[in-house]
């Protein structure tokens, strides 16, 4: 049990990080988060912080107990989607800059 507290931690930290970014890609917030994203994010956190299941789970996808409202579920994908793409964009985008480097 002694690990569920960083581990909830962390996705909160992490939920907080995607929900930033798409809100600044999405809604073009520069000074923090639309009022959407902010009340998506402070459900989010706090959903987390409500998990009975923290130290098994792995992702909120593969859980049986879906604790999201409809209409949250659906703009946390959204967010999540986004964030997924941005990361194989980015980790891409790395690999192809040190495969030209070692060329050289």
């Amino acid at each position: 049990m002694h690990h569920t507290p960083q581990k909830r931690q962390r996705e909160k930290e992490m939920v907080s990080q995607m929900i930033a970014l798409y809100c600044r890609k999405h809604h073009g917030g520069k000074g923090g988060l639309c009022p959407q994203c902010r009340a998506l994010e402070e459900y989010a956190r706090a959903r987390s912080d409500k998990c009975p299941f923290m130290e098994e789970k792995t992702f909120c996808s593969n859980c049986k107990v879906h604790c999201y409202k409809p209409e949250m579920r659906e703009k946390i994908r959204e967010v999540m989607r986004f964030s997924a793409i941005r990361h194989v964009v980015e980790t891409h985008r790395e690999k192809r800059k040190t495969q030209k480097g070692a060329g050289t």
